[in-house]
């Protein structure tokens, strides 16, 4: 299932995107789910949208945004660092989360913005602790695309990240959340402007999604609608204002974002 959160003429609801995957946006529907479907479970009221009549949200809330680094060997070793024992984590606010076609936001202080692509896991258990491979795989509700924007040249002079990482807009999440697990060998992949810069495949990553939703549990309480990006391929790269960033994940959607300046 392809769970989004959209606005309607009526408000802000959750919903069932339905239709064939490869359709355009003319060919599919959103059926209106009641409340909170990771708490609630699937409940349809019985109304229903045009996709195309609707305007797609970040299809998720997050309390907070658990992401890993240097989880592809070359993302490593094109920034000439080494591989990590284990998974390397670090945090991005709630605050930086966008939705489809939101505007990612060129902070004044940083001269050198990046995109990357990655797949994102959003978790669905309540007070997940302390999990094994086999509890992480259940906490998990659905998947979904990001890009963890970072400004390069703070993220250098910094020597930590969370400037780097957290600026507002610099999560883009969705175009939905789809709760059956990727293929392994789902092509990842972003194009700014049309053109290719990042391409890879789930299976590369050196430390795969159950791996990490349970070393995470084992340090921070995951909590509904929780979210933890898994890392980013090779081929990150500079994007301007003007550009157009296009994360693309094999069976789960396509997110597209356009690049500004900030206000």
């Amino acid at each position: 299932m392809r769970v989004a959160r959209f606005r309607h003429a009526g408000g802000i609801s959750f919903g069932a995107v339905e239709g064939e995957a490869d359709a355009g946006p003319g060919a599919l529907t959103v059926a209106e789910l009641s409340g909170l479907p990771m708490d609630v479970g699937v409940r349809f009221t019985g109304q229903r949208w045009a996709l195309a009549d609707v305007r797609l949200l970040t299809p998720v809330f997050a309390s907070k945004i658990v992401c890993v680094g240097r989880n592809y060997a070359e993302h490593a070793a094109e920034h000439g660092a080494e591989v990590p024992k284990e998974p390397l984590l670090f945090l991005k606010p709630s605050s930086a989360v966008i939705g489809p076609h939101g505007l990612i936001r060129l902070p004044a202080q940083s001269h050198q913005v990046e995109h990357e692509a990655e797949l994102a896991v959003v978790i669905g258990a309540t007070g997940a602790r302390r999990l094994d491979r086999a509890g992480a795989a259940a906490a998990i509700y659905g998947y979904t695309c990001a890009n963890d924007v970072t400004a390069r040249d703070l993220q250098r002079s910094d020597g930590q990240w969370t400037r780097a990482k957290g600026f507002d807009s610099f999560c883009p999440l969705g175009p939905w959340i789809v709760t059956d697990a990727p293929d392994p060998d789902a092509e990842v992949r972003c194009e700014v402007n049309e053109e290719v810069r990042q391409l890879s495949r789930i299976k590369d990553m050196i430390f795969d999604v159950p791996t990490l939703v349970s070393y995470v549990s084992h340090i921070m309480t995951l909590l509904p609608g929780d979210v933890l990006l898994t890392g980013t391929p090779a081929g990150v790269s500079p994007i301007v204002a003007g550009d157009t960033v296009t994360v693309s994940i094999e069976g789960i959607g396509t997110l597209v974002n356009t690049v500004a300046a900030m206000d």
